[in-house]
Protein backbone atom coordinates (compact mmCIF):
# COMPACT_ATOMS: atom_id res chain seq x y z
CA UNK A 1 0.00 0.00 0.00
CA UNK A 2 3.17 2.43 0.61
CA UNK A 3 3.07 3.19 -3.54
CA UNK A 4 -0.20 4.56 -3.36
CA UNK A 5 -0.54 5.85 0.19
CA UNK A 6 0.77 9.48 -1.37
CA UNK A 7 -1.51 9.65 -4.28
CA UNK A 8 -4.64 8.79 -1.99
CA UNK A 9 -3.56 11.69 0.33
CA UNK A 10 -3.66 13.57 -2.00
CA UNK A 11 -6.70 12.74 -3.83
CA UNK A 12 -8.55 12.64 -0.39
CA UNK A 13 -7.38 16.40 0.35
CA UNK A 14 -8.06 17.45 -3.35
CA UNK A 15 -12.26 16.32 -2.69
CA UNK A 16 -12.51 18.10 1.02
CA UNK A 17 -10.80 20.86 -0.66
CA UNK A 18 -13.10 21.25 -3.89
CA UNK A 19 -16.80 20.28 -1.41
CA UNK A 20 -15.33 22.70 1.53
CA UNK A 21 -13.63 25.23 0.46
CA UNK A 22 -13.77 26.13 -3.41
CA UNK A 23 -16.80 28.17 -4.95
CA UNK A 24 -19.23 25.84 -6.82
CA UNK A 25 -18.00 27.87 -9.86
CA UNK A 26 -14.52 29.44 -9.72
CA UNK A 27 -14.66 32.95 -9.95
CA UNK A 28 -11.25 34.11 -11.72
CA UNK A 29 -8.50 33.12 -13.61
CA UNK A 30 -6.53 32.25 -10.18
CA UNK A 31 -8.95 29.96 -8.55
CA UNK A 32 -9.22 27.87 -12.48
CA UNK A 33 -5.52 27.60 -12.24
CA UNK A 34 -5.70 26.55 -8.41
CA UNK A 35 -8.11 23.94 -9.59
CA UNK A 36 -6.49 22.40 -12.49
CA UNK A 37 -3.27 22.25 -10.86
CA UNK A 38 -4.71 20.01 -7.70
CA UNK A 39 -6.46 17.74 -9.72
CA UNK A 40 -3.37 17.01 -11.95
CA UNK A 41 -1.11 16.78 -9.22
CA UNK A 42 -3.21 14.04 -8.03
CA UNK A 43 -3.11 12.29 -11.11
CA UNK A 44 0.44 12.86 -11.52
CA UNK A 45 1.61 11.23 -7.96
CA UNK A 46 -1.28 8.63 -9.18
CA UNK A 47 0.06 7.16 -11.74
CA UNK A 48 3.96 7.89 -10.36
CA UNK A 49 3.03 6.15 -7.34
CA UNK A 50 1.50 2.98 -9.21
CA UNK A 51 5.03 2.65 -11.75
CA UNK A 52 7.31 2.98 -8.66
CA UNK A 53 5.63 -0.06 -7.17
CA UNK A 54 5.60 -2.11 -10.21
CA UNK A 55 8.89 -1.19 -11.20
CA UNK A 56 9.95 -2.55 -7.76
CA UNK A 57 8.74 -5.43 -8.19
CA UNK A 58 9.55 -6.14 -11.72
CA UNK A 59 13.23 -5.24 -10.51
CA UNK A 60 12.91 -8.26 -7.57
CA UNK A 61 11.39 -10.37 -10.07
CA UNK A 62 14.51 -9.68 -12.37
CA UNK A 63 16.89 -10.20 -9.94
CA UNK A 64 15.44 -13.68 -9.20
CA UNK A 65 15.45 -15.04 -12.28
CA UNK A 66 19.34 -13.64 -13.01
CA UNK A 67 20.65 -15.92 -10.09
CA UNK A 68 18.61 -18.81 -11.42
CA UNK A 69 20.25 -18.59 -14.78
CA UNK A 70 23.67 -17.84 -13.22
CA UNK A 71 23.26 -21.02 -11.42
CA UNK A 72 22.46 -23.07 -14.24
CA UNK A 73 24.49 -21.16 -16.81
CA UNK A 74 27.44 -20.52 -14.45
CA UNK A 75 30.73 -18.09 -15.50
CA UNK A 76 33.40 -20.01 -15.91
CA UNK A 77 36.98 -19.94 -13.96
CA UNK A 78 39.09 -17.79 -16.13
CA UNK A 79 41.96 -20.59 -15.68
CA UNK A 80 41.27 -23.97 -15.81
CA UNK A 81 44.32 -26.74 -15.84
CA UNK A 82 46.65 -24.62 -17.09
CA UNK A 83 43.95 -23.48 -19.75
CA UNK A 84 42.81 -19.34 -19.85
CA UNK A 85 38.78 -19.65 -20.99
CA UNK A 86 36.46 -17.00 -21.13
CA UNK A 87 32.55 -17.22 -22.42
CA UNK A 88 30.16 -15.08 -23.36
CA UNK A 89 26.42 -15.48 -24.42
CA UNK A 90 23.86 -12.76 -26.14
CA UNK A 91 20.16 -13.94 -25.71
CA UNK A 92 18.33 -13.38 -28.82
CA UNK A 93 15.43 -12.94 -26.08
CA UNK A 94 14.64 -9.28 -24.20
CA UNK A 95 15.80 -9.47 -20.43
CA UNK A 96 17.03 -13.12 -20.83
CA UNK A 97 20.49 -14.13 -19.65
CA UNK A 98 20.18 -17.32 -20.63
CA UNK A 99 18.86 -18.81 -23.81
CA UNK A 100 18.91 -22.34 -26.32
CA UNK A 101 22.66 -21.97 -26.22
CA UNK A 102 25.01 -23.98 -23.55
CA UNK A 103 28.55 -24.49 -22.77
CA UNK A 104 30.65 -25.95 -19.92
CA UNK A 105 34.53 -26.84 -19.24
CA UNK A 106 35.73 -28.92 -16.34
CA UNK A 107 39.01 -30.48 -15.29
CA UNK A 108 39.18 -34.47 -14.88
CA UNK A 109 41.49 -36.96 -14.87
CA UNK A 110 41.34 -37.37 -18.43
CA UNK A 111 41.79 -33.67 -18.90
CA UNK A 112 39.65 -30.50 -19.55
CA UNK A 113 36.40 -31.36 -20.85
CA UNK A 114 34.06 -28.69 -22.90
CA UNK A 115 30.78 -28.72 -24.41
CA UNK A 116 29.15 -26.68 -26.32
CA UNK A 117 25.66 -26.85 -27.73
CA UNK A 118 22.24 -25.25 -28.90
CA UNK A 119 18.46 -26.34 -28.39
CA UNK A 120 16.46 -25.70 -31.16
CA UNK A 121 14.72 -22.32 -31.12
CA UNK A 122 15.46 -19.93 -28.69
CA UNK A 123 14.77 -17.92 -25.75
CA UNK A 124 13.29 -19.05 -22.22
CA UNK A 125 11.38 -22.28 -23.51
CA UNK A 126 14.74 -23.69 -24.72
CA UNK A 127 15.85 -23.49 -21.04
CA UNK A 128 14.36 -27.23 -20.25
CA UNK A 129 16.64 -28.56 -22.32
CA UNK A 130 19.60 -26.58 -21.85
CA UNK A 131 19.41 -27.72 -17.75
CA UNK A 132 18.98 -31.49 -18.95
CA UNK A 133 22.72 -31.14 -21.02
CA UNK A 134 24.31 -29.35 -18.53
CA UNK A 135 23.47 -31.56 -15.45
CA UNK A 136 24.57 -34.63 -17.46
CA UNK A 137 27.72 -32.80 -18.57
CA UNK A 138 28.42 -32.28 -15.34
CA UNK A 139 28.19 -35.73 -14.16
CA UNK A 140 29.43 -37.63 -16.96
CA UNK A 141 32.71 -35.60 -17.42
CA UNK A 142 33.93 -36.93 -14.22
CA UNK A 143 32.40 -40.21 -14.20
CA UNK A 144 33.04 -41.72 -17.66
CA UNK A 145 37.08 -42.80 -18.73
CA UNK A 146 36.19 -41.89 -22.71
CA UNK A 147 34.74 -39.44 -24.85
CA UNK A 148 32.15 -41.47 -26.46
CA UNK A 149 30.45 -42.85 -22.98
CA UNK A 150 29.79 -38.91 -22.16
CA UNK A 151 28.07 -38.53 -25.48
CA UNK A 152 25.83 -41.44 -24.95
CA UNK A 153 24.87 -40.18 -21.33
CA UNK A 154 23.81 -36.54 -22.66
CA UNK A 155 21.64 -38.81 -25.66
CA UNK A 156 20.14 -40.44 -22.89
CA UNK A 157 19.67 -37.18 -20.71
CA UNK A 158 18.14 -35.51 -24.08
CA UNK A 159 15.71 -38.67 -24.53
CA UNK A 160 14.62 -38.57 -21.28
CA UNK A 161 13.78 -34.55 -21.50
CA UNK A 162 11.91 -35.00 -24.83
CA UNK A 163 9.96 -37.97 -23.00
CA UNK A 164 8.83 -35.76 -20.46
CA UNK A 165 7.99 -32.75 -22.01
CA UNK A 166 5.65 -35.31 -24.96
CA UNK A 167 4.11 -36.84 -21.61
CA UNK A 168 3.11 -33.78 -20.44
CA UNK A 169 0.79 -32.66 -24.10
CA UNK A 170 -2.72 -34.18 -24.61
CA UNK A 171 -2.79 -37.95 -24.44
CA UNK A 172 -5.17 -37.70 -27.32
CA UNK A 173 -2.35 -36.73 -29.33
CA UNK A 174 -0.26 -39.14 -31.57
CA UNK A 175 3.52 -38.59 -29.63
CA UNK A 176 4.83 -37.35 -33.02
CA UNK A 177 2.00 -34.55 -32.95
CA UNK A 178 3.69 -32.68 -29.96
CA UNK A 179 6.20 -30.05 -30.33
CA UNK A 180 8.91 -31.60 -28.32
CA UNK A 181 8.95 -34.44 -31.21
CA UNK A 182 10.44 -31.58 -33.27
CA UNK A 183 13.38 -30.37 -30.77
CA UNK A 184 16.65 -31.43 -31.13
CA UNK A 185 19.96 -30.32 -29.54
CA UNK A 186 23.68 -29.97 -31.31
CA UNK A 187 26.56 -30.47 -29.24
CA UNK A 188 30.02 -30.49 -29.49
CA UNK A 189 31.91 -32.70 -26.99
CA UNK A 190 36.15 -31.23 -26.56
CA UNK A 191 38.84 -32.71 -24.64
CA UNK A 192 42.33 -31.51 -24.33
CA UNK A 193 44.94 -33.78 -22.73
CA UNK A 194 47.46 -32.95 -20.16
CA UNK A 195 49.41 -32.95 -23.60
CA UNK A 196 47.46 -30.41 -25.44
CA UNK A 197 46.39 -33.68 -27.57
CA UNK A 198 42.33 -32.43 -29.10
CA UNK A 199 39.56 -35.10 -29.25
CA UNK A 200 36.27 -34.30 -30.05
CA UNK A 201 32.97 -35.27 -30.97
CA UNK A 202 30.55 -33.71 -32.74
CA UNK A 203 26.59 -33.69 -33.19
CA UNK A 204 25.28 -31.45 -35.62
CA UNK A 205 27.65 -28.77 -34.39
CA UNK A 206 30.15 -25.98 -35.85
CA UNK A 207 33.49 -27.14 -35.84
CA UNK A 208 35.02 -24.85 -33.79
CA UNK A 209 37.89 -21.75 -35.06
CA UNK A 210 41.79 -22.22 -34.19
CA UNK A 211 44.09 -19.07 -33.33
CA UNK A 212 47.48 -19.18 -33.68
CA UNK A 213 49.93 -16.34 -33.12
CA UNK A 214 53.64 -16.82 -35.14
CA UNK A 215 55.68 -15.05 -37.70
CA UNK A 216 53.04 -15.70 -39.94
CA UNK A 217 49.84 -13.28 -40.28
CA UNK A 218 46.89 -14.96 -37.87
CA UNK A 219 43.88 -16.46 -39.33
CA UNK A 220 40.77 -18.12 -38.25
CA UNK A 221 41.08 -21.90 -39.31
CA UNK A 222 37.99 -24.65 -39.08
CA UNK A 223 39.91 -26.95 -36.49
CA UNK A 224 37.99 -30.10 -38.57
CA UNK A 225 36.16 -30.71 -41.21
CA UNK A 226 35.26 -33.82 -40.85
CA UNK A 227 31.16 -34.18 -41.33
CA UNK A 228 29.21 -34.21 -37.80
CA UNK A 229 27.07 -37.05 -36.33
CA UNK A 230 23.40 -36.19 -36.53
CA UNK A 231 22.10 -33.75 -33.71
CA UNK A 232 20.95 -35.65 -30.41
CA UNK A 233 17.11 -36.11 -30.25
CA UNK A 234 17.08 -37.07 -34.45
CA UNK A 235 17.99 -40.12 -34.33
CA UNK A 236 19.57 -42.73 -32.01
CA UNK A 237 23.72 -42.84 -31.56
CA UNK A 238 25.51 -45.33 -33.68
CA UNK A 239 26.57 -48.66 -32.33
CA UNK A 240 30.58 -46.88 -32.59
CA UNK A 241 30.93 -43.09 -32.14
CA UNK A 242 33.49 -41.46 -34.03
CA UNK A 243 36.07 -39.68 -31.96
CA UNK A 244 37.98 -37.08 -33.82
CA UNK A 245 41.43 -36.46 -33.48
CA UNK A 246 42.22 -32.92 -33.40
CA UNK A 247 45.85 -32.24 -33.52
CA UNK A 248 47.56 -30.78 -30.30
CA UNK A 249 46.79 -27.21 -28.83
CA UNK A 250 50.17 -25.49 -29.01
CA UNK A 251 51.45 -23.47 -25.83
CA UNK A 252 49.90 -19.71 -27.10
CA UNK A 253 46.98 -21.48 -29.46
CA UNK A 254 43.71 -19.95 -28.82
CA UNK A 255 40.42 -22.37 -29.56
CA UNK A 256 37.37 -20.09 -30.24
CA UNK A 257 33.81 -23.02 -29.72
CA UNK A 258 30.94 -21.30 -31.00
CA UNK A 259 27.10 -21.57 -31.29
CA UNK A 260 25.40 -21.54 -35.12
CA UNK A 261 23.81 -18.16 -33.81
CA UNK A 262 27.29 -16.05 -34.99
CA UNK A 263 27.59 -17.33 -38.65
CA UNK A 264 23.56 -16.89 -39.33
CA UNK A 265 23.71 -13.70 -38.23
CA UNK A 266 22.39 -11.14 -40.49
CA UNK A 267 22.40 -7.46 -41.45
CA UNK A 268 19.71 -5.34 -42.86
CA UNK A 269 20.71 -6.38 -46.47
CA UNK A 270 20.60 -9.97 -46.05
CA UNK A 271 24.58 -10.21 -45.69
CA UNK A 272 25.65 -13.19 -43.07
CA UNK A 273 28.30 -12.06 -40.70
CA UNK A 274 32.31 -13.15 -41.22
CA UNK A 275 32.71 -14.62 -37.74
CA UNK A 276 36.63 -15.88 -39.23
CA UNK A 277 37.64 -11.87 -40.21
CA UNK A 278 36.00 -10.76 -36.77
CA UNK A 279 38.38 -13.54 -35.32
CA UNK A 280 41.43 -12.97 -37.36
CA UNK A 281 40.75 -9.04 -36.53
CA UNK A 282 41.24 -9.86 -32.41
CA UNK A 283 44.20 -11.77 -33.02
CA UNK A 284 45.67 -9.03 -35.22
CA UNK A 285 45.03 -6.15 -32.58
CA UNK A 286 46.91 -8.63 -30.27
CA UNK A 287 50.11 -8.08 -32.62
CA UNK A 288 51.45 -11.49 -32.82
CA UNK A 289 51.05 -11.97 -28.99
CA UNK A 290 48.90 -14.93 -27.55
CA UNK A 291 44.82 -13.85 -28.01
CA UNK A 292 43.22 -13.01 -24.49
CA UNK A 293 40.21 -14.90 -24.36
CA UNK A 294 37.80 -12.22 -22.89
CA UNK A 295 39.53 -9.98 -25.83
CA UNK A 296 38.43 -12.18 -28.58
CA UNK A 297 34.37 -12.33 -27.29
CA UNK A 298 34.40 -8.50 -26.79
CA UNK A 299 35.39 -8.24 -30.35
CA UNK A 300 33.41 -10.90 -31.62
CA UNK A 301 30.23 -9.43 -29.67
CA UNK A 302 30.85 -5.73 -30.63
CA UNK A 303 31.24 -6.60 -34.43
CA UNK A 304 28.52 -8.80 -34.11
CA UNK A 305 25.65 -6.15 -32.80
CA UNK A 306 27.52 -3.63 -35.38
CA UNK A 307 26.56 -6.15 -38.51
CA UNK A 308 23.08 -6.96 -37.26
CA UNK A 309 22.05 -3.22 -35.79
CA UNK A 310 21.44 -4.78 -32.35
CA UNK A 311 18.89 -7.26 -33.83
CA UNK A 312 19.54 -10.59 -33.07
CA UNK A 313 17.30 -13.55 -34.63
CA UNK A 314 18.91 -16.51 -32.90
CA UNK A 315 21.01 -16.96 -29.22
CA UNK A 316 25.19 -16.44 -29.52
CA UNK A 317 27.38 -18.40 -27.25
CA UNK A 318 31.06 -18.23 -27.26
CA UNK A 319 33.83 -20.05 -25.42
CA UNK A 320 36.98 -19.30 -25.58
CA UNK A 321 40.23 -21.18 -24.57
CA UNK A 322 43.93 -20.45 -24.55
CA UNK A 323 47.05 -22.81 -24.25
CA UNK A 324 48.86 -21.21 -21.29
CA UNK A 325 50.76 -24.65 -19.88
CA UNK A 326 54.11 -23.22 -21.02
CA UNK A 327 55.62 -19.48 -20.24
CA UNK A 328 54.01 -16.49 -22.75
CA UNK A 329 54.84 -13.68 -23.38
CA UNK A 330 53.01 -11.10 -21.57
CA UNK A 331 49.73 -9.41 -22.29
CA UNK A 332 48.90 -5.82 -22.18
CA UNK A 333 48.48 -4.68 -18.97
CA UNK A 334 50.30 -7.69 -17.07
CA UNK A 335 53.12 -7.36 -14.58
CA UNK A 336 56.18 -9.57 -14.43
CA UNK A 337 54.67 -10.96 -11.54
CA UNK A 338 51.43 -11.46 -12.98
CA UNK A 339 52.86 -13.16 -16.24
CA UNK A 340 55.01 -15.63 -13.99
CA UNK A 341 51.92 -16.37 -11.88
CA UNK A 342 49.52 -17.28 -15.11
CA UNK A 343 52.68 -19.44 -16.22
CA UNK A 344 52.58 -21.41 -13.25
CA UNK A 345 51.68 -24.82 -13.08
CA UNK A 346 48.38 -25.20 -11.12
CA UNK A 347 46.32 -28.06 -9.44
CA UNK A 348 44.16 -30.35 -12.01
CA UNK A 349 40.93 -29.91 -9.85
CA UNK A 350 40.81 -26.13 -10.42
Amino acid sequence: MLPIALPVGWGAAAVVWRLVCAPEEPAGLGERIVTSAVFFATGAALALGVRCGLYRELRRVREVAHAAQRVLLRPLPPRLDGLALAAGQLSASRGAAVGGDLYEAVATAHGVRLVIGDVRGHGIGAIGAVAAVLGSFREAAYDEPELCGVLRRLDRAVQRHLGERAGDGDPAQPPTAHPASEEFVTVLLLQVGPDGTLTALNCGHPWPYRLRCGPQPPAALPLADADPLPPLGMFPLPAELPEEECGRLLPGDTLVLHTDGAEDARDASGRFFGLDAALTDAALACDGTPVPPAAVIHTVHRALLRHTGGKLTDDVALLVLRDDRARVPAQPGETAETTLRRTRPEPSNR
